[in-house]
């Protein structure tokens, strides 16, 4: 019992994306070490092939900064859509899988990280991401939400279960 929890846990942590810089722009002049800035980046989920999502975060400069050991401010924002064909597993249909960490980042030294975690709206067929930050004894309230809702994919139709075969040229 204890090796299937050990791993399902390491399935989870492969299934955390990896983000991808697409660009900053600073927002505060530090004379000595890296400015201040805000961070876009871009991660695609890797449980749900198909869509992408992107994060803008404050990213604190300065020589801590420059060091790895300033502590980000909890300001982020999210913005996700589909970008292919979506096949949700039924893990993910039937709500077992809502609340799923699908992103993580360390946002100071130890204590503080951001992360995304995705939710299946049945109802109304779509995806939310809803990016926070904790921190060990006293996270923050500070949030964004992005909702996707499934379409059909050109040339793929309905967005089909992981478990239904699709063959090219469909």
């Amino acid at each position: 019992m204890r090796e299937a929890s050990l791993f399902i846990a390491l399935f989870a942590v492969c299934l955390t994306a990896a983000a991808e810089e697409i660009g900053t722009v600073s927002t505060k002049f530090k004379v000595v070490g890296p400015n201040d800035k805000i961070v876009i980046e871009v991660f695609e989920d890797q449980g749900v092939p198909g869509i992408a999502c992107y994060l803008s975060r404050a990213k604190t400069g300065g020589i801590s900064g420059a060091f790895g050991l300033a502590e980000d401010t909890s300001d982020a924002s999210i913005s996700c859509r589909q970008i292919g064909p979506v096949r949700l597993v039924d893990e993910i249909r039937n709500g077992k899988a809502d609340g799923d960490e699908v992103f993580k980042q360390r946002t100071s030294l130890v204590f503080k990280s951001m992360q995304v975690v995705r939710f299946y709206d049945a109802q109304r067929n779509v995806l939310v991401y809803l990016t926070y930050s904790d921190k060990i004894i006293e996270g923050s309230p500070k949030n964004s939400i992005s909702v996707v809702p499934i379409q059909p994919w050109p040339g793929h139709g309905q967005s089909p279960s992981a478990e239904e075969e699709m063959t090219p040229g469909d």
